[in-house]
């Protein structure tokens, strides 16, 4: 589009990518250790809380058979240059059973995020960036929601509830749509990337995080691994 004053036009938009030349990655995230045991969280605090909530156990470290989960893998490095089509859909942050439901997840730059509040109880969203806006907004009424968005990528953006100090959750934000939460088994699939070299990142809230090279080919799935150490 041109400046409107008779400059030049802007820069155009890098080449679309195209699919046909796509490759995958596939991978596991692993647990070098005994799996630390689930912390139970203490609700009474709130007897809401304490009537509704269906789990109690922390979400810190979760896994099986040595895999290990909530962690979130992303590219962090090889995408330089180009650009995505936005997402349409939203994300959603649900407070249910005085928990943050999902606890690790990702969403786009630009992307709508909604929360919302299933609980029948007073919750306070307190999100704490530092690459984007911090917002801290009530939600004193079951049903309630609001939503926001991210102008900046950021690994990880923390939420946390003022009124319940055992609810938080994290949320990285990207620029591109390669990226994946590990779920108990510790899997994670990023499909269809342009062909390239890359540097995925595994991060975990306490654990830290991990870097690994890997090449993608056309038509080729590409497999790799972390592995993380017990505490």
């Amino acid at each position: 589009m041109a400046d409107g004053g008779g400059g030049d036009a802007a820069a155009p938009a890098a080449p679309a990518f195209d699919p046909a030349t796509a490759g995958d990655v596939s991978g596991m995230v692993m647990l070098d250790g005994e799996l630390p045991a689930a912390e139970e969280l203490m609700m009474n605090s709130d007897p809401v809380c304490a009537m509704n909530a269906t789990n109690t156990m922390s979400s810190t470290f979760i896994g099986s058979n040595g895999h290990l989960g909530n962690v979130f893998v992303y590219v962090k490095e090889g995408l330089e240059g180009q650009s995505f089509p936005a997402p349409t859909g939203m994300v959603t942050l649900d407070q249910q059973g005085c928990r943050y439901t999902p606890h690790v997840f990702g969403v786009r730059v630009g992307q709508t995020l909604e929360i919302t509040n299933s609980d029948p109880t007073l919750h306070n969203i307190h999100a704490s960036p530092t690459a984007n806006d911090e917002f801290n907004m009530g939600q004193p009424i079951q049903g309630m929601r609001f939503e926001r968005t991210f102008d900046n990528p950021e690994i990880m953006v923390p939420f946390k509830c003022d009124v319940h100090g055992w609810m938080n959750a994290y949320v990285g934000v990207v620029d591109h749509p390669y990226f994946a939460v590990t779920a108990e088994d510790g899997l994670f699939d990023l499909s269809t990337l342009p062909p390239g070299d890359y540097v995925l990142e595994a991060w975990h809230e306490q654990l830290g995080t991990q870097t690994q090279n890997v090449t993608v080919t056309t038509g080729q799935t590409a497999e790799v691994s972390f592995t993380f150490t017990a505490p």
